[in-house]
């Protein structure tokens, strides 16, 4: 299964995109052993829409335009359920053994997700109730890739 992550904004260099480049790079080596396969990040400017729902909704017609049939998508939003590392790496692992070949992982920009594309997504999962900064939530998602993949692998990175 192809995991793309679309992000909204870039990544200004720094130690997070370090970070978090680093963790993406362990889950592209990691992952094929599992049948994950990292197929990149797609950054999209944010909006310059004059409304903060102009401007989710501009965010999400990109996102969507992206979007092939049949692919599983996954928000990153606060509002979203809590999992653990280990019920997340069991419901990626379950849509791989189910035969769904492409995953998208998106993080929203400073207005979040439009309300259409939260109701359509497989998944809206949250990294708790605080808000992050993208930058953090990028190197947030990326160890927890990494993590799935050595969870699914049975490697001894996640301890119970």
């Amino acid at each position: 299964m192809k995991i793309t992550v679309h992000a909204v904004g870039r990544m200004k260099t720094g130690p997070e995109r370090e970070l978090a480049g680093r963790y993406f790079e362990r889950f592209a080596k990691s992952g094929p052993a599992v049948g994950l396969e990292f197929a990149g990040i797609v950054e999209i400017p944010e909006s310059r829409g004059q409304s903060a729902e102009e401007r989710r909704r501009e965010e999400a017609q990109k996102l969507q335009a992206q979007l092939q049939s049949g692919t599983v998508l996954i928000l990153l939003d606060e509002r979203g359920k809590s999992l653990t590392s280990e019920d997340l790496a069991a419901r990626i692992g379950q849509l791989r053994d189910g035969g769904r070949k492409a995953l998208v992982v998106a993080i929203g920009g400073a207005d979040g997700h439009d309300k259409p594309l939260r109701e359509q997504a497989d998944l809206v999962l949250s990294f708790g109730a605080l808000t992050w900064p993208h930058q953090l939530v990028r190197v947030m998602l990326g160890e927890q890739l990494y993590r799935i993949a050595t969870i699914l692998a049975g490697h001894p990175y996640h301890r119970s």
